[in-house]
């Protein structure tokens, strides 16, 4: 057969460049030998979850910490998926979480020297090499319908083979010369498939650079590399583009570790070196006592929309999955409280081989902590971005008073205390925890544990002495001062040695005012806050709390 007439009829673009050409048009990268380079490259399908940073703050700690290149490529070669806006969505996520790309899709960069970076503006290229493919016998037309493909599955399925395109299933892989002329001059719709020279008989050790060595088969399915409208499938663009935009490292989900094969066999047909492949394990959850994968269908969490909403933290969603990458980091980051994430040494060989555990409490436990480190002023930018975003009509006007804010967060952090509270885990939660500082969001819960003939004396003894030019020392010598004259005792010690003299104890007089005030019996200094109020909304307030 005349290969090369067979492949000038099935590609007959006569504005192809020899596929030599390519390896001026993309030249090896300068770069040290050790410098990485990485890529993320997601489908344009508008969802971009947990999975995904993982994997891309993988990427890009790989190549920015050996001085190396991470860049964006998208896969639209299923143009059913394709989402508007999807591209900027995933920019706009992961720039959230502080992962930006040096190049690639939609970046401005003077390192753009490497695409089109999305895979159907590159179908030219893609074509050159399926023709050569095809003039050097290792692919082939194949004209079979999808009823006629369904029924060898079916028929393999039924005699419990596997199932494929390979051996005396490829029904076209020897079609004769005539035949497939007959069909092309038919009209009939076809793809192009590679001729597979590898067998199951045969083993192949790999190594992989997160899970050591393995071993896999060897190819012997005659997968579609161009699909009948003249767009690669992933398989094939991939290893073309891995190649030509000279990426060192593909890091992804182990559920591609049963493609390894074709992909090996690609770059081998083709000529090409493969980069090193990475193969990440799932993320992973306690569920009923039992470890089970993270799912789009029962879990919240996986989604990167789920934390925005929440108002988590974005360095301390990093700093935890960092923690989930490489586990010397936490012991690291204790070591070094105040340091930036990116100064720690990642190492791609240290990623966990089994599933890492993903565990919310956790994740909140460091959100907290790195919240508590914001001044008050970063706090509120920080607030203040969810509010904008996500926040009631209510929050958003509470938050146009910035200098009433940051009083109540220096308050709420513990800014200028021996040691910074930790009350704040995330910014919904943060927002809320402050409603009781304005009357509209004011929602209290008068759960007093006295009747309410002592609850009032408590109250009206407090109003009388009440100013608010007192320091924390003069306000609760006020308090205890009260405390006799509504039967209480004024020291902890008179109550505890004489306990049936008295109602309570001067602390239980603080929790019927702190209740009043604020609408609950646990609060920050209750002194500070009537300040923040003002007299005349914490008056206000001690009256309305009245039974």
């Amino acid at each position: 057969m005349d290969l090369k007439k067979l492949a000038a009829a099935l590609i007959p673009d006569g504005d192809l460049l020899p596929i030599e050409e390519y390896e001026n048009i993309y030249p090896e990268r300068e770069r040290s030998p050790k410098a990485e380079v990485t890529r993320l490259a997601p489908s344009p399908t508008g969802f971009i979850h947990l999975g995904n940073l993982y994997s891309a703050l993988a990427d890009e700690r790989s190549a920015h910490t050996t001085g190396g290149i991470f860049y964006l490529r998208i896969e639209d070669t299923d143009e059913k998926r394709k989402v508007d806006g999807a591209v900027e969505s995933v920019i706009r996520s992961l720039k959230y979480f502080g992962i930006d790309f040096d190049e690639g899709a939609e970046i401005d960069s003077p390192l753009n020297k490497y695409g089109p970076y999305y895979q159907r503006q590159r179908a030219k290229i893609y074509r050159a090499f399926v023709k050569d493919l095809i003039e050097r016998g290792y692919a082939y037309p194949c004209f079979c319908t999808e009823d006629e493909l369904n029924a060898v599955r079916e028929e393999q399925t039924a005699t419990k083979k596997t199932t494929g395109y390979y051996g005396e299933y490829a029904k076209c892989r020897n079609l004769s010369e005539d035949n497939i002329y007959k069909n092309l001059k038919e009209g009939k719709p076809f793809v192009i498939r590679l001729k597979s020279q590898g067998s199951i008989e045969n083993k192949i050790p790999f190594r992989d650079a997160i899970k050591g060595e393995v071993t896999v088969t060897e190819n012997d399915q005659d997968v579609v590399i161009l699909k009948s409208d003249g767009i690669p499938t992933y398989h094939f663009a991939h290893a073309i583009d891995d190649h030509f935009m000279r990426t060192t490292l593909v890091i992804r989900g182990e559920e591609w570790l049963s493609s390894l094969p074709v992909h090996l066999e690609l770059h081998k047909v083709l000529g090409f070196k493969p980069p090193r492949y990475a193969h990440t394990s799932s993320l992973m959850k306690m569920d009923g006592g039992t470890k089970r994968k993270l799912s789009k269908r029962k879990d919240p969490e996986l989604s990167l929309d789920y934390y925005r909403k929440a108002g988590y933290f974005p360095l301390a969603v990093v700093k935890y999955l960092m923690t989930l990458l490489n586990s010397d980091f936490e012991e690291w980051s204790l070591k070094n409280p105040d340091g930036d994430y990116r100064n720690f040494k990642f190492r791609i060989e240290k990623m966990s081989r089994s599933g890492a555990l993903f565990d919310l409490d956790k994740l909140n436990d460091v959100s907290r902590t790195e919240i508590s480190k914001l001044s008050a002023e970063d706090c509120y930018t920080f607030l203040n971005g969810w509010v904008e975003e996500c926040g009631t009509d209510a929050d958003k006007t509470h938050f146009k008073d910035k200098e009433y804010i940051i009083k109540i967060l220096e308050l709420i952090m513990g800014v200028g205390g021996k040691k910074r509270r930790k009350d704040i885990e995330r910014a919904e939660q943060g927002v809320r925890l402050i409603d009781y500082f304005f009357d509209d969001t004011f929602t209290p819960d008068y759960s007093y544990r006295f009747d309410a003939n002592t609850v009032n004396a408590v109250l009206d003894s407090f109003i009388k002495t009440y100013d608010p030019a007192d320091d924390n020392s003069a306000w609760f010598a006020k308090v205890k001062a009260i405390a006799p004259l509504v039967g209480f005792a004024s020291e902890m010690g008179e109550y505890k040695a004489n306990p049936e003299k008295y109602k309570g104890n001067v602390s239980d007089v603080a929790e019927i005012l702190r209740i009043a005030v604020t609408g609950m019996s646990n609060s920050p200094d209750l002194c500070s806050i009537m300040r923040i109020l003002g007299k005349d909304r914490t008056v206000a307030r001690l009256k309305a709390g009245k039974r």
